[in-house]
């Protein structure tokens, strides 16, 4: 019998391999993924900075940041469709260009309102190096190894955020802002050369270039006003006070109108700048609502112990980023574990676990939390908070790609890297708000207490009165220096309180997603990416 011919997207007799040892591969695109990952945070810190050199208000240097995360949140969900359209060599290595020389420029620039155009342009750059260093991945790797090569990309997600900060502080402290983007110079370029060198597209890529296909204007358009929206609403809400504000409301509308019409039109597109129709994938679904859960749990956690510790313990930028090191350095250590987890159990297991020790480790924050805790005690908390994170990045992006052909890896990379994204955004401004809110309820609560007809009340302000009166205040001055330092007091305990109830939450939000890892289709860990049977 004549052979068939064989389709180009399924070039399955002999699968292809990468001319260099994968692992190489997977160090450089690593790296140029470690370099943008680390500008999403690394700039925090250095606003204060940005303002005063640039001549600008505190509030006016946000928009650097967000700014940034608006360009590289649209990139994202269409990285899958330009690495086709283009090459994914080719994208990756104008991504990398164009995030190194944007660089260049931010650290250059001499006004705030240059240096947000030229962060656009980082962010536009930078929003392809993450799904397609993860795509590159899945390529490289046969499937039952994919969980040690996403072990190695879960380095760059997790740890890049953690230390940034610290970074960040010290970079500033020492030398100038501007080295926080100088920095990415000789990384891009040595990662450009390498790229070059090493990384070339599998056959299925080049065959299947989708160059001819029209344009889709209006999912582009449709895409960059929902997601611009939509980040800007999550970066700007709380400060602007939600729905008191009518410009955020507008863009809440314009965000909802814009990304459901998006779904509807991208579902009837023969070649879709979003495939939307992989949601069908049950796997996928599931997958990418617990990256975006990931997202909101991880970033919350790293908002909320250095503010915690600057805002109520005194700590510095620096010394608070020091307390998150030993979580990521734990972190570290757990990617090759997970790894070799993966070719042993089942992802769905493996999510499990990682759930419930999520879950746990905020429920341990609600007990340990106070005014008391010790820098020691700090940095282990963090630990038992985050120990749960290297059990989930690598398993749950290797469910993502369970049932999905090959030709899929570039556009499931997208995705699931901008819900992470996305939740990233939503966990930073749902703890702010709940921090805001819950301290607000607190005060309120101990205000009511805090009057003259409560006994106890009455003793502790004319007790503290007498010992001011003692220091040589007068009668008058001592007990209104009395009732400021009682009020200072309540107002303290209350954003205490309103830390432990956020946790809380977290916590909460773990445990659901427990649930749900066990509705995960079950894979065979020998073959990595194959739904197993029975």
């Amino acid at each position: 019998m004549a052979d068939a011919p064989t389709s180009p997207a399924a070039p399955q007799a002999e699968p292809w391999r990468p001319r260099f040892n994968p692992w190489l591969v997977a160090v450089v695109v690593s790296m140029a993924a470690f370099m943008e990952v680390l500008d999403t945070s690394i700039a925090n810190v250095a606003l204060p900075y940005m303002a005063g050199s640039l001549g600008a208000s505190n509030d006016e240097s946000t928009w650097v940041l967000t700014s940034y995360l608006v360009s590289n949140a649209i990139v994202l969900p269409i990285s899958g469709w330009l690495a086709g359209a283009f090459g994914r060599k080719r994208f990756f290595m104008f991504c990398i260009t164009v995030f190194t020389f944007s660089s260049l420029l931010c650290g250059i620039a001499p006004s705030l309102s240059i240096l947000i155009v030229f962060r656009v342009l980082q962010g536009a750059g930078g929003g392809g190096l993450q799904p397609i260093a993860q795509a590159i991945l899945a390529d490289a790797f046969p499937p039952q190894k994919r969980g040690m090569a996403f072990a190695l990309y879960g380095v760059t997600a997790v740890i890049a955020p953690t230390i940034g900060p610290t970074l960040g502080g010290w970079i500033t402290d020492n030398y100038t802002w501007r080295w926080i983007f100088y920095i990415n110079l000789p990384v891009g370029i040595l990662a450009l050369f390498l790229v070059y060198r090493m990384v070339e597209d599998p056959p299925y890529l080049r065959l299947s270039r989708v160059a001819r296909v029209r344009l889709d204007y209006v999912g582009i358009g449709l895409l960059a006003l929902g997601v611009g929206a939509l980040q800007v609403v999550l970066d700007k809400g709380q400060e602007d006070d939600w729905f008191g504000s009518r410009f955020i409301v507008t863009l809440m509308v314009i965000a909802a109108v814009c990304l459901v019409s998006l779904v509807v039109w991208e579902w009837f597109q023969k070649a879709p700048i979003v495939d939307v129709k992989l949601f069908k994938s049950y796997n996928f679904a599931v997958a990418n609502l617990m990256m975006f859960t990931l997202g909101i749990l991880l970033f919350s956690s790293l908002v909320m112990m250095p503010q915690f510790l600057q805002t109520l313990m005194g700590y510095t930028a620096e010394t608070s980023g020091l307390v998150l090191s030993a979580s990521g350095f734990v972190t570290l250590m757990e990617m090759p574990l997970v790894g070799q987890l993966t070719t042993k159990y089942p992802a769905k297991y493996i999510i499990a676990f990682g759930w419930l020790a999520l879950a746990c480790g905020m429920f341990y924050s609600t007990k340990n939390m106070d005014l008391l805790i010790s820098f020691r005690s700090a940095a282990i908390t963090r630990v038992i908070q985050s120990a749960g994170i290297g059990f989930l990045f690598v398993p749950i992006t290797m469910a993502g790609y369970i049932g999905i052909a090959p030709e899929k890896s570039n556009s499931v990379s997208g995705i699931i890297n901008f819900m992470r994204n996305i939740g990233s955004s939503v966990g930073t401004s749902m703890v702010t708000t709940l921090l805001a809110r819950r301290a607000q309820f607190h005060q309120n609560v101990m205000d009511y207490h805090a009057t003259l007809y409560d006994p106890a009340f009455r003793d502790q302000l004319s007790g503290l009165t007498q010992q001011l009166a003692h220091a040589g205040a007068t009668a008058p001055d001592a007990q209104r220096q009395a009732l400021g330092r009682i009020y200072q007091s309540l107002g303290v305990q209350a954003q205490t309180l309103s830390y432990l109830d956020t946790y809380m939450v977290l916590a909460v939000g773990a445990a659901i997603m427990l649930v749900l890892a066990f509705i995960i289709r079950k894979n065979d860990p020998s073959e990595g990416g194959e739904v197993a049977v029975g």
